[in-house]
């Protein structure tokens, strides 16, 4: 038979016969890998049995391909392996994993060592093998593997943080198990010499050239695959091919670990791609990955099964003894890491604490397989390595891998359930009857009005109906019984739901269209660490980040000092788009959370949490408001170009929806749908240009537009330009203190103020072109209100005593303010709505109390109105 042949028929058969597996573990309810490997060695026994024996037909054929096909160490490692890493790590919550980093490199990096060292000397101790070849096989068998362990726990449905802790260890501890086996493997067959500094030195080595080779793989297919957007095929093509060249780059060019590098490049993949590749395809992208997982751990089982047979060929007592003694040693040195060394880092700080059941469950969850056997098949493939050395490899790695995998495995649901992992806990119960009886009646009256809308008879729907509300009934009498959940426990659940939730509203709307990449990215960060707050610190670490969450960045403020100082605009200009970007999603979005909390929150958690709820949300929505309306204030004309940007790409995106659904209802040809989209292409390209700032800000302009100046000649509004310094204000610092002697005026040549006069809710807020503090000109009067920048302020200044020299020197300009502050002290008579005034809206800020008409002292009830006035003016000046 041809040799491509044989492959075919052989790997073909074996993929339909692992379709059947997965029905008969679920219908024995044992793990699937335990499943896997018990089929790996009956099959290779039969084949042991029957292969060769003559005889005709596909099933004999079938057997002869598997004995005749050639399962080299180096097929399983490069074939299957990147795979099944990748796959595996892809489906990582990375924010997850670093919450438990700690822990995480503990199992993958020391307890590797110590398991290594464990096993080599007690094997030392009971065996005549020399003590490199005694570390080499506890090289071997440090290491968990994903494939038998992710799969068991993610059967099992163990608890979420125990899950993330085993998949973390076992994706890592590879990397060390892996270089400690090439130095002790090169120290036995004479090509190198070294001891525990140089195998410390080479696993650093591999460790980080890993994860940089792996990072910078995925970063790149990140950026390669923006050209290729909304091209499902090619997109995960370009996924497939990391998997692989990560490995190989990291392996063979590097000098580093693959296996590492593969699952870095997955986990960058995991974390940034969601943004990066077109939504409509990442859903097809995990179904993909999730089948190649699927048929790469089927398929290195069975083969690395199928050897089994052939690898015990010489088993006797003597090695069933010695596989005890690597059974003890190697849970012995696990458990002094998980119960001798974990806590230290939980006292240190450095983790948070792991439960003994948690322990326990890791200590008997720590399963070899396909990893350990594929190593184990390497050595007995290496002519160098002695045939007693390998007898001796080979023997004891099979018989432990089958050990951890038919003990372990198989009893590890027993465990979980003999701990209580498997159950709720008392907040988790509470909450699952809650969300049950909210469901349970939510069916049962669709079921009522499924019923009325078909007309079926009342007898055949009363007892579906029936089933739902005794459901309900018991539900109500278990919740009446359950101890109650304290308030501040439902507040911090109910701001777990509403973090998760905004996450989910971010993507949702990347998805349609509305927010950039760029911000998504930036919104699903911030809100991974608002949620790290508030399940550390509940209420008060989600307040404690409302402020950072809308705060500037200092790359806003670099990009300003640009603009201003040397009339640089496009990095300004893009940081407030992507600013301004933000600010109008996460209001959006704390606009729909909102909604959510009186749809469903409210219902689960009671209407006091969803009160409470409502209360801090709607502090964060009011700073998100302040900040929306300090960037309009500074940037008036921009913020209409921006907001005009922002709505028109929310255009493009419902007109392509609407262009394939006319396209799905074959209301239009491919011709015209292709023709539509390059337009929509043109016009969204359009989209993306920023357009020039231009703050159209003149200092004569400015200096003129102030009623105090009205009617100066041009030589003498240049004069007082002339005096002008600039000043730059941080966000929250108080410019203005109420109850200060004037000395200075302000114009606001960039930013937004508020003004907060006493006696009004709120203050009046100034922007981009307005002056406030002017009568410090006319008289040292002092200051009435405080005057706070709402952000970043650039501001002209004009000091009062420079001013006055100047006034010194001008006898015309003399005579032109005594005549507006004798017009002041005698205004005619006017309309209440007529006599406010830009002079009005200044002395809000100056006069102790002012007046609409703008005397020095009147009753305090007018000030209010000026305040007023002065605001609907400052909106009419500014529009």
């Amino acid at each position: 038979m041809h040799v491509i042949v044989i492959y075919v028929l052989a790997v073909s058969g074996l993929l339909a016969l692992v379709s059947l597996l997965p029905p008969l573990a679920a219908r024995l309810r044992v793990p699937y890998t335990v499943l896997l490997a018990a089929v790996g060695v009956a099959l290779g026994l039969v084949i042991q049995t029957f292969a060769g024996q003559g005889g005709t037909g596909p099933f004999h054929d079938f057997l002869n391909s598997l004995a005749e096909m050639d399962i080299s160490s180096e097929v399983l490692i490069y074939v299957f392996l990147p795979v099944l890493l990748f796959e595996t790590a892809l489906a990582v919550d990375v924010r997850r994993l670093f919450d438990d980093v700690w822990p995480i490199l503990l199992m993958a990096v020391v307890a590797v060592f110590v398991c290594t060292f464990a096993v080599g000397y007690a094997l030392n101790l009971f065996t005549s093998m020399g003590l490199v070849a005694c570390l080499l096989l506890g090289a071997i068998v440090a290491t968990t593997d994903p494939a038998a362990v992710v799969s068991i726990f993610r059967d099992l449905g163990a608890p979420r943080r125990l899950t993330m802790l085993v998949e973390g260890e076992s994706l890592l501890n590879d990397a060390a198990a892996i270089a400690l086996f090439t130095l002790l493997l090169g120290m036995l067959t004479r090509n190198a010499h070294g001891g525990a500094t140089e195998a410390a030195m080479e696993f650093l080595r591999d460790f980080a050239g890993g994860v940089l080779t792996g990072y910078v793989c995925g970063r790149v297919v990140c950026m390669i695959v923006e050209p290729v957007r909304d091209q499902p095929m090619a997109e995960i093509t370009l996924t497939v091919a990391l998997a692989y060249l990560s490995y190989v780059l990291a392996e063979h060019y590097v000098g580093a670990s693959g296996v590492v590098a593969v699952v870095t490049a997955a986990l960058v993949v995991g974390s940034v791609g969601r943004t990066r590749i077109s939504p409509a395809t990442w859903g097809a992208l995990e179904h993909v990955w999730k089948q190649l997982g699927f048929w790469a751990n089927s398929l290195i089982f069975l083969m690395t099964a199928l050897l089994v047979p052939r690898l015990l060929g010489g088993i006797g007592w003597s090695d069933v003894g010695l596989v005890l003694v690597v059974v003890g040693a190697a849970t012995v040195s696990r458990a002094l890491v998980l119960f001798g060394l974990l806590p230290l880092l939980s006292g240190a700080g450095l983790a948070q604490r792991v439960s003994h059941a948690y322990k326990a469950v890791m200590l008997w969850g720590g399963l070899r397989g396909a990893v350990s056997l594929t190593l184990a098949l390497a050595v007995t493939e290496n002519g160098r390595v002695p045939d007693r050395v390998q007898g001796f490899v080979a023997v004891l790695v099979t018989g432990f891998v089958f050990y951890t995998l038919f003990i372990n495995g198989t009893t590890l649901r027993a465990v979980i359930n003999l701990l209580g992992l498997n159950k709720l806990s008392p907040v988790e119960h509470a909450m699952r009857n809650r969300a049950l009886a909210l469901s349970l009646a939510g069916v049962r009256e669709r079921v009522e009005d499924l019923a009325h809308r078909y007309e079926v008879d009342e007898q055949a729907v009363g007892s579906t109906v029936s089933q739902y509300s005794d459901r309900l009934d018991a539900i109500v009498r278990e919740r009446s019984t359950e101890a109650p959940l304290s308030n501040e426990d439902r507040v911090t659940i109910g701001l777990v739901i509403l973090v998760n939730r905004e996450e989910e509203l971010y993507y949702e709307h990347f998805r349609e269209g509305i927010l950039s990449r760029g911000v998504a990215e930036l919104l699903n960060r911030r809100t991974g660490r608002l949620l790290d707050a508030v399940k550390a610190q509940g209420r008060a670490g989600y307040r404690a980040f409302e402020e950072p969450f809308i705060s500037f960045t200092p790359w806003m403020r670099v990009a300003s000092l640009l603009h201003r100082r040397l009339g640089i605009h496009a990095p300004l200009a893009r940081r407030l788009a992507f600013r301004f970007e933000i600010l109008l999603g996460v209001r959006t979005v704390q606009r729909e959370l909102l909604e959510f909390i009186n749809d469903k929150v409210g219902q689960v958690l009671g209407t006091d949490v969803a009160c409470e709820l409502e209360g801090i949300l709607t502090v964060r929505l009011a700073m998100v408001e302040q900040a929306l309306a300090a960037l309009k204030l500074q940037y008036p004309d921009y913020a209409l170009i921006l907001q005009s940007r922002y709505v028109s790409r929310a255009a493009l995106r419902l007109e392509e929806a609407d262009y394939r659904a006319l396209f799905a209802e074959s209301i239009i040809s491919q011709e015209i749908l292709s023709d539509l989209q390059r337009d929509l292409d043109d016009r969204r390209r359009a989209l993306d240009a920023l357009p020039k700032l231009d703050l159209r800000l003149d200092l004569m302009d400015l200096v003129g537009r102030v009623p105090l100046f009205k009617g100066l000649e041009g030589d003498r509004v240049r004069g007082i330009a002339t005096l002008l310094k600039p000043r730059l204000v941080l966000p929250g610092e108080t410019i203005v203190r109420r109850g200060e002697r004037g000395d200075a005026m302000f114009f606001i040549a960039s930013g937004a103020v508020e003004v907060m006069v006493p006696g009004l809710d709120e203050p009046v807020q100034l922007g981009t072109g307005d002056v406030f503090g002017e009568m410090a000109l006319l008289t040292r009067q002092r200051r009435n209100a405080d005057v706070r920048a709402m952000g970043y302020c650039q501001l002209l200044v004009l000091d009062v005593r420079d001013f006055h020299r100047l006034v010194k020197k001008d006898a015309s300009l003399r005579a032109h303010l005594q005549s507006v502050a004798e017009a002041r002290r005698n205004p005619p008579p006017k309309p209440v709505e007529e006599s406010a005034t830009p002079v009005a809206e200044t002395r809000a800020v100056e006069a102790p109390k002012p007046d609409p008409s703008g005397a020095a002292a009147t009753a305090p009830d007018a000030q209010p109105l000026a305040v007023e006035a002065s605001a609907a003016e400052g909106a009419q000046a500014r529009g």
